[in-house]
């Protein structure tokens, strides 16, 4: 499960089943961000990260968007599964595939809508995928705030939704 997904209880789960909202589900490997090191993570850049999309999950997404409907990604490692997915046609593919796409405000996003992620460091390249869906200047205020709030960070802080 990517950290972002940790706040899904089943009763969570089954709370949005009854109010018609869809789930699918996507199979992550996703290797360290970091090495807590900043000399090692400037020698070493984050590594590809592997995924599966399975047949219903694509079939969902793609019914999803057919009917004006949202997809919100749970973290930002599902945002460039998908969007990796969808490169070559536009809409997610069924299939295992591996990614290191690096998404920024030039990324046009052709699948995921909105995502629920966790607060992530200044210089962490999962800040740059947020100016895929807002420009740097509201996430910046956003954080800023979560500072002053003195929200938690990272696997077992706060989470935010950007819609």
């Amino acid at each position: 499960m990517p950290s972002a997904g940790r706040a899904f209880t089943w009763q969570a789960l089954f709370a949005l089943k009854r109010q018609g909202i869809a789930t699918a589900a996507v199979l992550l490997h996703t290797g360290l961000s970091s090495y807590m090191d900043d000399e090692l993570d400037r020698q070493h850049p984050a590594s590809e990260e592997e995924y599966l999309i399975p047949p219903a999950t694509a079939a969902r997404i793609r019914q999803t968007h057919r009917h004006g409907g949202r997809i919100i990604a749970v973290g930002t490692t599902v945002v460039r599964a998908l969007e990796s997915a969808a490169a070559a046609t536009g809409e997610v593919q069924t299939g295992h595939g591996y990614t290191r796409l690096h998404i920024t405000a030039a990324h046009v996003l052709k699948t995921v809508d909105s995502l629920l992620t966790g607060l992530h460091e200044p210089e962490a390249s999962h800040l740059d995928l947020l100016t895929a869906f807002l420009p740097a200047e509201q996430i910046r205020a956003a954080y800023e705030e979560a500072v002053q709030r003195r929200y938690l960070w990272h696997e077992f802080g706060d989470l935010n939704l950007i819609l």
